[in-house]
């Protein structure tokens, strides 16, 4: 007996069949690498924050609540701080510093079950009462802090940055004194997901 061969027509779909399926394979896997090498990321995996390099290093910073306890990073390691330096609470600023507390205060609110995760540092004289407010630590304002968020020669001049302090005591995030607190907001519950 002897054996039948497949058709040249079959033969040349199998041959395109497999052709098709290398290409799509390999083709995606190309264009998958172009993209990941020339930088691109999509929306969703982007920081809304400035991401700060290298991060500036607080965890040998311990700073001093404005009650005269020390506030240290270690003491909850999965912590999250928000650090917030305005200047000049008590003078022409204050709109704009009670502004950016409520903005902080939604932020906190926002996080829902996760809020017990996040600590808002507020260094410097507050504009407003914040005994109702228990997220907020107020801490005092001293030059190695300042020193240590505003690097590189980044002054605050156009306004009052807010900080983003991973649980080691690491600075990863800036943002622009008028930002979207909704920024803030999202690169947090992004963090807090992960970590």
């Amino acid at each position: 007996m002897t054996e039948s061969n497949p058709a040249p027509a079959a033969q040349r779909r199998n041959r395109a069949a497999l052709l098709v399926v290398l290409v799509m394979f390999f083709g995606g896997m190309l264009v998958a690498g172009a993209l990941r090498f020339s930088g691109w990321r999509p929306d969703g995996m982007k920081n809304k924050g400035e991401m700060l390099q290298p991060y500036a290093d607080l965890r040998a910073y311990a700073p001093t609540l404005a009650d005269g306890r020390k506030y240290a990073w270690q003491d909850s390691p999965r912590t999250w701080r928000i650090v917030a330096m305005p200047r000049d609470c008590d003078g022409a600023r204050r709109e704009a510093c009670t502004r950016l507390l409520g903005d902080l205060d939604k932020v906190w609110r926002l996080m829902g079950r996760n809020a017990d995760r996040v600590h808002v540092l507020w260094a410097g004289a507050p504009p407003v009462d914040v005994s109702t407010l228990r997220e907020v630590h107020l801490v005092r304002a001293d030059g190695r802090l300042r020193e240590v968020l505003v690097r590189n020669g980044r002054d605050t001049a156009d306004g009052d940055p807010v900080w983003l302090v991973d649980p080691n005591g690491f600075v990863v995030l800036r943002y622009a004194a008028g930002s979207d607190p909704g920024d803030l907001r999202s690169d947090l519950a992004r963090l807090l997901r992960i970590n």
